[in-house]
């Protein structure tokens, strides 16, 4: 009866060492993407400083495009909340979604910016402006990168949470699956173009 309950006993902590060494496994792929989120983060607060900057600059040059210069605030605004609200909680899917939505708008209306600039010699001969689109550009691909870094530590996690025996302990946990940071458009995808 000793024998049969050590070995008994024995399986038991194996099974438990096994479920706890999954649990681990799942929580650092849960953090490993909210970091890759943050690095996301850290660009687009950048960006988002750099569109007040841009504005300010085509405000002096451009007069009869308020409603543009308009609309590139509003959605760098949309922007910035829809970040916040994204970086609280990087697992939340519904705040992922928010901020491909108003990435997308943002895109849309720095696209819009930057096809009236072509329409002044003198703001894209600033040097103020060139500048700001060359930091611009630079961020955008940073955002791009970090993005990428982000989709991998997602994929990365929702693979272990799916497979058997990961499954169970993700479900007993409530590790829910993470939303990807995909652009739908392929405008969305691109690099605003910045020529001067």
């Amino acid at each position: 009866m000793g024998v049969a309950f050590l070995v008994v006993l024995a399986v038991i902590v194996l099974a438990i060492l096994f479920f706890v060494s999954i649990y681990n496994k799942l929580i650092q792929l849960k953090n490993r993407f909210k970091n890759a989120f943050a690095q996301i983060d850290v660009q687009l607060k950048r960006r988002y400083d750099l569109i007040p900057n841009l504005v300010e600059t085509a405000k002096a040059y451009m007069k009869h495009e308020r409603e543009v210069l308009e609309a590139v605030i509003k959605a760098r605004n949309q922007a910035t909340a829809a970040a916040d609200k994204a970086s609280a909680d990087p697992s939340d899917a519904a705040a992922i979604q928010g901020l491909i939505g108003a990435e997308s708008m943002l895109s849309g209306t720095l696209g819009r910016l930057f096809a009236l600039v072509e329409a002044y010699p003198d703001l894209k001969a600033n040097q103020n402006m060139m500048q700001l689109s060359e930091e611009l550009t630079s961020t955008e691909n940073k955002v791009s990168f970090a993005r990428q870094a982000f989709n991998d530590a997602v994929m990365q996690y929702n693979t272990s949470r799916e497979v058997f025996p990961n499954v169970i302990v993700a479900n007993m946990f409530a590790f829910g699956e993470a939303q990807l940071f995909e652009l739908k458009e392929e405008e969305e995808r691109a690099v605003p173009k910045i020529s001067f």
